[in-house]
């Protein structure tokens, strides 16, 4: 096995609006889509879509959106022994898209916020098969230090998306992985100030890494591509410029491909270039798992 995710699923519930609506105010909205999406789910079906082999670890609801995320997983590929019940609703995340294909996103964790230690503990073994474990913030906190300790005890590398941002996250957890995975919104809630300027984001990484023992530090930039950062040296993969339909769900995209591509043994710098492109590619597509194309339309959008 390739890659487990311990995280989260929802369901996405799109809105397409020609703008946001100011408070208080009420719009007609010119069209909705409803889809699977959460940025465990989605990371995962990224991978698994580029050919990846993945297992997931995380809870559902018993409303009527559990059995069609479980099917989604399955029709995807991805191993659902660890996919767990809980009473109550599921994860929801009602999504705005305007016309400029900016995004607004509110999360309902629903049972992901019921995803325990003790589940990370019962899936122990079936982590411990695969040769990387990827972690995101939608889930209760002490579930993720649980998983980082049960994979440094196994040996298994660990990639936390630190996504959303909590300025609660124990940088000693944060010096046990192998990759942190931060977008710049992130990262400035994380050091507590504005960071913009390549400079500014430079400077807010070497305090991640000073305040850590952590070892690879990578900052996504959105259109200004991904800096990768160690105590040595850094290397810039810029974006690609791409016509941009729907940027939702470009990070999961992005984090997906780099986790498929580091198991395939490239490089640091190979694997973040083909994640820059994978997310391009992802956000000339509405929706979020609808866009994450498979490997073989990847490589022919490549080559076109």
């Amino acid at each position: 096995m390739d890659i487990a995710v311990v995280g989260s699923n929802n369901v996405d519930l799109i809105t397409y609006i020609d703008r946001m609506p100011k408070l208080g105010e009420t719009l007609e909205a010119p069209d909705f889509e409803m889809g699977c999406g959460g940025k465990g789910a989605n990371q995962a079906i990224a991978a698994s879509r580029l050919g990846a082999e993945v297992r997931m670890v995380t809870r559902v609801g018993t409303d009527i959106f559990a059995a069609n995320t479980v099917k989604n997983f399955a029709d995807n590929g991805i191993d659902t022994e660890w996919v767990l019940e809980t009473e109550g609703p599921s994860g929801v995340a009602p999504i705005f898209v305007d016309k400029d294909s900016n995004n607004s996103i509110v999360i309902v964790k629903g049972a992901n916020g019921q995803l325990t230690p003790e589940d990370v503990a019962a899936a122990g073994d079936a982590i411990a098969e695969c040769q990387l474990l990827v972690l995101q913030l939608e889930i209760p906190l002490e579930t993720v230090y649980a998983a980082i300790d049960l994979a440094v005890e196994r040996g298994v590398p660990v990639l936390l998306n630190p996504a959303p941002a909590d300025p609660a996250l124990d940088m000693a957890y944060v010096g046990k992985c192998t990759y942190f995975v931060p977008n710049e919104t992130e990262l400035s809630l994380l050091v507590g100030r504005d960071v913009e300027s390549l400079d500014e984001i430079r400077d807010a990484g070497a305090e991640i890494l000073a305040r850590s023992e952590l070892e690879n530090l990578i900052v996504t930039l959105g259109s200004r591509g991904s800096l990768w950062l160690t105590r040595d040296d850094e290397v810039l993969v810029p974006a690609h410029a791409v016509d941009a339909v729907d940027s939702t769900g470009a990070g999961d995209a992005f984090i997906g491909c780099f986790s498929t591509q580091i198991t395939r043994g490239l490089s640091v710098p190979e694997a973040l270039e083909q994640a820059s492109l994978y997310a391009a590619n992802s956000v000339t597509k509405r929706g979020t798992q609808y866009s994450y194309a498979t490997a073989d339309e990847f490589e022919e959008w490549k080559n076109a």
